[in-house]
């Protein structure tokens, strides 16, 4: 007792099939591995904090210019 055996395996499986479907369980673990794999690459990234720092706040510097550019052009 306390051991799982091949057939507990089985019947686990089995019943997770059949309550979400072999569509769900096949497009949930490609998600899971596009998940993994982005994590991989975040963790390979070579960007520095300061360089996704300066980034973020150079987008933000652009939207507030076109921001400014619209409500003159519209006034």
């Amino acid at each position: 007792m306390g051991q799982i055996g091949i057939w507990q395996i089985v019947i686990v499986a089995v019943v997770v099939v059949l309550l979400f479907g072999r569509g769900k369980i096949s497009s949930t673990m490609g998600e899971l591995a596009k998940g993994i794999n982005l994590f991989k690459k975040g963790l390979n990234d070579k960007d520095s904090e300061e360089d996704v720092a300066s980034k973020i706040v150079d987008s933000k510097e652009k939207v507030v210019d076109a921001v400014s550019e619209k409500t003159k052009t519209s006034s």
